[in-house]
């Protein structure tokens, strides 16, 4: 009996990749090289799992020094083999992997699994073996899981292809596909989601990557219907448009994808990366592309099996007004509190609804929101349903969360109610059951109600449902706006550090706007340049060699007369010469003194992980010192600027503070979507692109200076859309 994939494409991929994938996940043959009879070993685990777990292919063992394993026919080798190979698990010495590899090739296996380890874990040696591996699989056409890698488990069709500890007990299916770059940790992992009731669907461990990374596989995971919620752990990303197409499929599919990144600080950032040969990335580049595609973020383990089991039980809300039944005040507050403070909304429920609510509690109840409804409806259990029922009928309420602690003598009569109240209410609700009866967990997580064990982790669980049922709403709405976006032809042929006027031609070619500027060679050019611009004007130094202006006392501010400017090109020119006077000093810049009370900084970066990237942020003290910004890959729509200015903790300031007024936030996102354009435009070719200051007023956003940086390139960079 054959096993019979039931996965579908989300979106179009690489023919033969996706056949590789699925033989990889859903294989209807598997040859095990180096198979041991002793299922004790890790040569003896997958074909022990495989059996006793019932798994319904052809398993093909492979070792020339026997000749059945496991009741099973073993071959002396893959050639030996009569039937086609899906899948190929390797549990040989890293030194007899290459041979094996090759030997897939030459028999047209798709995919093979490498437990084996000592490659570039282990230093330069290693790492120089494993790209000898990985050469002699793509000159096979076979795709690679590892190596040094745990394997997989499909718990679906009962792929059991891993020698992890995990599989020794019941690995139950279940609609969360769970990938892992960490072996170890990952286990841990799925442990914690099977002692919660939930079933992982998919546990993949991806090891070193050498060829599948994270991304390619769970893509190929989230394809499978029966799948609802993808969760993931992170060390660092190797392949940053990989991850954003992983993202775009799950948002399209709506599959909510949970992932635990670390790496987050520097000391983290140091050990992803030596644990694991990944690029770790710079962290807040990676957080701002996961908001931008509205994958949801988990702080640690609990926090991503708290979040994965509310989307998989719960439907998405309408909104992110948030209703709490408790049967007590303090538990209440505390929820409220932390509520406001993840960005939910706590509506005083109307006025109708509380008139509702004060006929079923007590007196000594409340009924604005939150609710208490007492211990009293452990006596009267109806006055538990009547409430929430009520509660979650408010227009204003989107999502509700009942609360309450201990019950060990109620068990079977909450579970009854909480019943009643699934299948009578329309929103979606969570339980907080605090001290919880195992035996009540276990009822309520049988009948599809998510169970949290503490107010605060209810509260943020709830709030990832919220904030990805928003960005879905908002990622349906601007996927006009995204394939509208046009990029530029950019046709520049120079290198290094652009200067001043050839960033004027890019910024005029791409719609941003700057204040007007003139390059100088002599004061008299300065004087007439001034006059053509209009007083007050700024002056500042020339100089491919001098890229920090005001350190070398380079920049003169609101100059008013022909003679101020004069001397102020004769002051800038002699402090450039006592700086470095081995500086190309080209002459001075004359531009207008831009308008505006805010300043603010929009720059491009090429993130070695995810390519063109733009930053925006608060310029003066709050770039240097607070570090206040936000990033997104390029292009962007408006909306995704807007979302942007939104993310950034100082965003008061650009509505007004202190008389001041609030800035022209369209010209503003305009700028930033121009900016981000530019930076699609040049791709590979950008290095690094500095607004800095752009000065905001009320009807104005005016870049005052800039400092560009382009890669050397023998051509030109074609325009192209996006989508």
């Amino acid at each position: 009996m054959k096993v019979q994939s039931q996965r579908m494409p989300l979106e179009s991929q690489d023919t033969v990749g996706e056949s590789a994938l699925k033989a990889l996940l859903a294989p209807r043959s598997i040859a095990i090289l180096g198979a041991s009879s002793d299922f004790r070993k890790i040569s003896g685990r997958p074909l022990k799992h495989l059996l006793d777990k019932g798994y319904a292919g052809r398993i093909y063992p492979v070792n020339p020094r026997a000749e059945s394993i496991g009741g099973l026919r073993a071959y002396p080798s893959v050639g030996a083999i009569e039937g086609e190979v899906d899948l190929a698990i390797i549990v040989l010495p890293a030194s007899e992997v290459l041979g094996a590899v090759r030997e897939l090739g030459a028999k047209n296996v798709p995919a093979a699994i490498i437990f084996s380890s000592g490659f570039s874990e282990m230093g330069d040696a290693g790492r120089q073996h494993e790209r000898e591996v990985i050469e002699a699989a793509r000159a096979g056409g076979v795709r690679i899981c590892g190596p040094n890698c745990l394997g997989l488990i499909n718990a679906f069709d009962k792929v059991i292809a891993t020698f992890s500890q995990y599989a020794d007990a019941e690995t139950p299916s279940g609609p969360v596909g769970f990938v892992t770059q960490s072996g170890a940790f990952g286990t841990a992992i799925a442990a914690l989601a099977r002692r919660r009731g939930l079933g992982l669907g998919y546990f993949v461990n991806t090891g070193n990557e050498a060829d599948l990374n994270f991304s390619e596989i769970m893509r190929e995971v989230i394809c499978d219907p029966r799948v609802k919620v993808g969760a993931g752990y992170i060390e660092g990303l190797k392949n940053g448009n990989d991850f954003t197409a992983l993202a775009e499929a799950a948002m399209a599919a709506a599959k909510p994808l949970v992932v635990t990144k670390v790496g987050r600080l520097g000391a983290g950032a140091r050990a992803a990366a030596s644990h694991t040969g990944s690029l770790a990335g710079d962290d807040v580049v990676f957080d701002g592309i996961a908001r931008q595609y509205g994958v949801i973020r988990a702080r640690n383990e609990e926090h991503m099996l708290d979040i994965v089991e509310v989307l998989s039980c719960c439907k998405l809300p309408e909104g992110n007004g948030i209703g709490l039944l408790t049967q007590s005040g303090g538990a209440g507050v505390l929820m409220a509190d932390r509520a406001q403070e993840v960005g939910l909304s706590v509506p005083i429920l109307q006025p109708e609804t509380q008139k509702a609510l004060h006929k079923v509690i007590p007196g000594f109840g409340a009924v604005g929101n939150p609710v208490d409804v007492t211990g009293q409806f452990v006596a009267d259990p109806n006055l538990l349903l009547e409430s929430v029922k009520l509660m979650l009928a408010d227009p204003n309420i989107d999502v509700g969360i009942i609360w309450f602690q201990l019950m060990e003598g109620h068990v079977e009569k909450l579970v009854q109610v909480l019943k009643e109240i699934r299948d009578q209410v329309t929103k979606p609700f969570v339980v907080c059951w605090v001290a919880a009866p195992e035996a009540g967990v276990r009822a309520l997580r049988d009948l599809g109600i998510a169970v949290l064990r503490g107010a605060e982790p209810a509260v943020d669980a709830v709030a990832a449902l919220v904030h990805y049922a928003q960005a879905r709403r908002t990622w349906l709405e601007r996927s006009g706006q995204r394939k509208d976006i046009k990029i530029p032809r950019i046709d520049i042929q120079s290198g290094g550090v652009l200067s001043t006027m050839d960033g004027v031609q890019l910024l005029d070619r791409n719609g941003v706007p700057h204040t007007a500027t003139v390059l100088a060679k002599s004061a008299d050019e300065a004087a007439n340049a001034a006059r053509t611009i209009g007083y007050p004007v700024a002056v500042k130094i020339e100089s491919p060699d001098i890229l920090h202006k005001t350190e070398a006392g380079g920049v003169m501010l609101r100059l008013n007369n022909d003679d101020d400017v004069r001397s102020a090109f004769d002051t800038i020119m002699d402090r450039a010469r006592r700086h470095d006077p081995a500086a190309r000093l080209e002459g001075v810049i004359v531009q207008g003194m831009a308008g505006g009370d805010t300043e603010f900084v929009i720059g491009l970066q090429n993130d070695p992980v995810f390519g063109p990237v733009i930053m925006a942020g608060l310029g003066g003290v709050l770039i240097e010192v607070l570090r206040d910004v936000a990033f997104r890959k390029v292009p962007l729509c408006e909306g995704e600027a807007g979302d942007m200015l939104d993310d950034l903790h100082g965003k008061a300031v650009l509505g007004g503070v202190r008389g001041r007024p609030a800035v022209d936030r369209k010209a503003l996102t305009q700028m930033i979507c121009a900016v981000s354009r530019l930076g699609a435009a040049l791709g590979p070719r950008l290095s690094t692109l500095d607004l800095n200051p752009i000065m905001l007023g009320p009807k104005t956003a005016t870049a005052v200076d800039w400092l560009m940086m382009l890669n050397a390139n023998d051509g030109s960079v074609p325009g192209h859309h996006t989508s």
